[in-house]
């Protein structure tokens, strides 16, 4: 697929510059830059694999190990807004 894009004078310098320092044509250089926006805008699937979740639960909990255990006593309602009275 073909598309003309009209780019600014800065963004095309900026796109040109960085042509030249890779040294590869300034056309790959917009295809590769469109193509990780893209892929950065992933649309999500609506569910996921056992495996996916597991490993989505671990990248949260990645670092983790650090944190203080607290008694769940500590997690009351009063405590959160503290300074609401």
């Amino acid at each position: 697929m073909t598309i003309h894009v009209e780019l600014s004078p800065e963004a095309a310098a900026r796109l040109l510059a960085e042509a030249e320092a890779q040294g590869i044509p300034l056309e790959k250089v917009a295809e590769r830059l469109l193509q990780e926006a893209l892929a950065s805008r992933a649309v999500p699937k609506g569910s996921l694999t056992p495996g996916e979740f597991r490993g989505m639960l671990q990248a949260l909990s990645a670092g983790s190990e650090n944190l203080p255990n607290l008694p769940t006593e500590s997690f009351t309602r009063e405590s959160f807004y503290e300074d609401r009275a």
